[in-house]
C-alpha cells in the first residue's frame, strides 16, 4: 500500500517468457499488494513462469483477444479485487518498473487521478532506440490530438500507465476496441469525463525481445487516433454523442 490506498500491477501479456521475471523483479513490493498478470494466448510458457515467480493472479485467454480485450480482463480483474490504484506494466522490459512507486504516489496523494510515463519528456524516445518514423509519428498525432482534444500531453501513445480506479465509476472501458486503439480511447474518455492526466519522464528501450507492431498496423492504429480524437471533438460540440463518450452515472 501507499498512504493507506491499495496498489495492483496489471501485465497484459503476449509471449513475454523471455523478458517478464526481469519485468517483475524490479517491481517495488514494498508498496505493491497483489500483481495479475493476463495471458492472452501466448505461444510460449508465459503463464506458466508467471505462476512460477509469484505473480498472485495469473488468467488466461485461450483466444487471442488483443491488446484492448488483454487490458480489459486486468483492469476488471484489479476493481474486483479492491485496487485503489491500478498500474499496468507491459512485461516485456521496455519500460523500466522503477517508477511505479513515483507514479503511485502522485495518485495516492491526490495530485492527478491519472498517470502516464512518458517517453517524449527528456530524450527517452531516441535515447532508447525508438525509430524515427514511430518517432515523427508520435510527434504528429500528439500534436493533432492536443489541438482537437484542448490538452497538452507530451505523448499519448505510452503503455505505462497508473490509475485511481475510481475514474472507471465514469468511464466505460468495455466500450473501447479490443485492439491497440483501446489506449487511445481510454485515454479520450478520461478527459472527456473530466479527469486530468499528469506525466513523467521516462527511458524505454527498444530490442529484439520488446514487443512492437509493424508499419502496417501503426498506420492503422494512427487512422485510429485520428478518428477518436474527431468524435471526441464532435461530441464536445454536442453535434453527436458517441458510445465511446457515454458517461457512467
Amino acid at each position: 500500500m501507499i498512504d493507506g490506498k491499495k496498489v495492483i500491477v496489471v501485465f497484459p501479456a503476449y509471449n513475454a517468457a523471455k523478458t517478464l521475471e526481469k519485468t517483475y523483479n524490479e517491481l517495488p513490493f514494498d508498496i505493491v499488494d497483489e500483481t495479475i498478470l493476463v495471458d492472452d494466448a501466448s505461444k510460449d510458457d508465459t503463464a506458466e513462469l508467471a505462476k512460477k515467480i509469484g505473480i498472485n493472479h495469473v488468467i488466461i485467454h485461450h483466444q487471442n483477444t488483443g491488446y484492448g480485450g488483454n487490458q480489459k480482463s486486468c483492469y476488471n480483474k484489479a476493481i474486483e479485487l479492491g485496487a485503489d490504484i491500478a498500474i499496468m506494466v507491459h512485461p516485456d522490459y521496455q519500460y523500466t518498473p522503477l517508477l511505479v512507486k513515483s507514479m503511485c504516489s502522485i495518485i495516492a496523494n491526490g495530485v492527478f487521478p491519472v498517470v502516464y510515463a512518458s517517453r517524449i519528456l527528456g530524450k527517452g524516445a531516441l535515447k532508447g532506440g525508438m525509430p524515427w518514423y514511430k518517432y515523427i509519428a508520435n510527434r504528429i498525432l500528439t500534436l493533432f490530438q492536443n489541438l482537437l482534444i484542448n490538452q497538452k500531453l507530451s505523448e499519448y501513445h505510452t503503455g505505462y500507465r497508473a490509475f485511481d480506479t475510481s475514474i472507471f465509476n465514469r468511464i466505460d472501458i468495455m466500450k473501447n476496441s479490443d485492439d491497440f486503439i483501446f489506449d487511445n480511447q481510454m485515454s479520450a474518455q478520461i478527459f472527456y469525463a473530466g479527469y486530468e492526466i499528469g506525466e513523467v519522464t521516462c527511458p524505454t528501450k527498444y530490442f529484439d525481445d520488446a514487443s512492437s507492431i509493424n508499419f502496417k498496423r501503426s498506420s492503422i492504429y494512427g487512422l485510429g487516433v485520428i478518428w477518436v480524437s474527431i468524435q471526441y471533438r464532435i461530441s464536445k460540440w454536442g453535434l453527436k454523442k458517441f458510445k465511446l463518450f457515454e458517461l457512467k452515472e
